[in-house]
């Protein structure tokens, strides 16, 4: 098992018969931003994401398309999947593509022992399919097709019409581990989050569970069943393998064991996969269940959750090329409560990015650089005696940090973002009632000017720190601006845990010019 030093993330592989949307991106900020706060805080922390390439859907989109399905996913994962990754400032360690030969190889060896150990068997099945979500569906998933498609059934989340499928497949038993499953979330009440999530998928292994069909013959885009060529692996349990085929296992038997388990970030649509299918295909294995599936909430757009099908995804760059990637990564970090549905919508982003952004943390930036400049020739003045005022930034960043860990901890973005903000606040207004422009007039005010100056340069080394998990690309500027690297070393190598203790930042380092962190933005 992983040392408590080694910290694991996921997201989900994301499927390559369409180009991402904003919806794909937020999984992939939040699984970024945990890891670069875990790894700021000394852990060894392991981003893994990539691309899900088998199956029906991807065959047919394909063939539409008049390219092999293989053709297909290189030109989606070349063109718009990796490049979404520099779009929005991932720092991912690895990207695995389920046509990788280390997954199929691995994928084929995992299977091999389930069957060896008499956890799957053939058999034959009929029932509802949904070609979108690549998945048998329950009667209960189903709606009547209504007026678009009179006398179908549609599923649920695509609402487009099911096949009726019936098929001579391999199945796996999952049936066995409906108690052990209840067992692993009742010892671990953190392994399913959030709560809503947590209940819904307890309900559901309640009602019982049938084995899995695992196994497709009527068509051959998929990793071979190493004992039978003329089925393919169902796609969800190709894709489910990939956490632990990347991470060696199988091939690397150190690198896995240092690696796993993994904390799966993933959309509470596909929660019920990683937290019924996948740790009951662990257990059969004997392998450790992941650490922990956290099921977040949707974007929805006018009220809908975006979705390809629908034609209401908005790409990423759409937002990045007007307001930059920092801008992107704080709004659906903080805008949202991880875990919980939100809404988009162009005026919310467009007012924050000027209040909160441009006016709140650029602004506060730009002004101490510049009356450092005016006031000090570029040189952090030392801080004399303190007053109360200067105390309450003192207590304010150290409670901001102790609040942003211990929501990072809980995977509550927004709550560890809104503590490090309010160290944002707290000296806007600060600065706003010491008026160090009044101070500057008379030279009996000088030691006041030189502290009050020292602990907006410090507040605003805390923050540089703690916001670069969100923003790396500002708060670098920021940084460097500061002049506070050459004594202190890398921004992304100051520990979070520690940047809440005040006084790091030494008199007579200089400062240099701060161009706008959020540029105003034409309308």
């Amino acid at each position: 098992m992983a040392s408590a030093d080694n910290y694991f993330i996921t997201t989900p592989i994301f499927y390559v018969n369409d180009v991402p949307h904003i919806g794909h991106a937020y999984t992939e900020v939040a699984a970024d931003v945990l890891a670069r706060w875990n790894r700021q805080n000394g852990k060894d922390a392991w981003l893994l994401t990539g691309t899900d390439e088998h199956g029906q859907k991807i065959l047919r989109t394909s063939v539409a398309n008049g390219v092999s399905p293989k053709e297909w996913a290189d030109r989606l994962v070349a063109e718009a999947w990796k490049p979404l990754l520099e779009t929005i400032d991932i720092a991912n360690d690895d990207f695995i593509r389920t046509t990788d030969e280390r997954h199929e190889v691995a994928v084929q060896k995992f299977l091999q022992h389930l069957k060896d150990t008499g956890f799957i068997y053939s058999g034959e099945y009929e029932g509802y399919y949904c070609v979108g979500c690549e998945e048998y569906k329950q009667p209960t998933d189903l709606l009547d097709g209504g007026e678009d498609f009179p006398g179908d059934k549609v599923c649920a989340i695509h609402t487009r019409p099911v096949e009726i499928l019936k098929e001579s497949n391999y199945f796996f038993r999952m049936s066995d581990f409906q108690q052990k499953l209840l067992d692993l979330y009742e010892s671990q009440p953190d392994f399913i989050q959030p709560e809503s999530v947590r209940n819904e998928i307890i309900s559901f292994v309640k009602r019982g569970l049938d084995d899995l069909s695992i196994s497709r013959a009527s068509f051959d885009w998929g990793v071979k069943i190493p004992w039978d060529d003329s089925h393919v692996v169902y796609v969800w349990f190709d894709a489910l393998l990939n956490y632990v085929t990347a991470t060696g296992w199988g091939q690397d038997d150190a690198e896995f064991e240092k690696r796993w388990p993994a904390i799966h970030i993933v959309g509470k649509d596909i929660a019920r996969f990683h937290a019924v299918i996948w740790p009951a295909m662990l257990m059969a294995a004997g392998l450790q269940p992941p650490r922990r599936v956290f099921g977040h909430g949707w974007l929805l757009v006018g009220g809908e959750k975006m979705s390809k099908s629908k034609l209401t995804g908005i790409a990423p760059h759409q937002i990045t090329d007007v307001f930059g990637s920092d801008a992107f990564r704080f709004y659906f970090m903080s805008a949202i409560s991880f875990g919980q549905d939100g809404s988009f919508s162009w005026e919310d982003l467009s007012a924050r990015y000027q209040s909160e952004l441009a006016n709140g943390f650029g602004n506060l930036g730009s002004r101490v650089v510049a009356m450092i400049s005016r006031y000090f020739d570029d040189t952090v003045p030392g801080a004399n005696e303190m007053n109360d005022a200067d105390a309450v930034i003192v207590d304010t960043v150290a409670r901001a940090f102790q609040g942003a860990n211990a929501a990072i901890d809980k995977l509550a973005i927004h709550d560890a973002i809104a503590s490090i903000w309010t160290i944002v606040d707290a000296l806007n207004l600060y600065i706003t009632e010491q008026e160090p422009w009044v101070l500057a007039k008379e030279d009996a005010d000088r030691a006041r000017l030189e502290t009050v100056l020292y602990t907006a340069v410090e507040g605003l080394r805390a923050i540089a720190v703690g916001l670069s998990p969100i923003m790396p690309d500002a708060t670098q500027k920021l940084w460097s601006a500061l002049g506070v690297g050459e004594a202190l070393g890398n921004l992304r190598d100051q520990h979070l845990s520690r940047a809440g203790e005040w006084g790091q930042t030494p008199a007579g380092i200089r400062t240099s010019p701060l161009d706008a962190l959020f540029p105003r933005i034409e309308e």
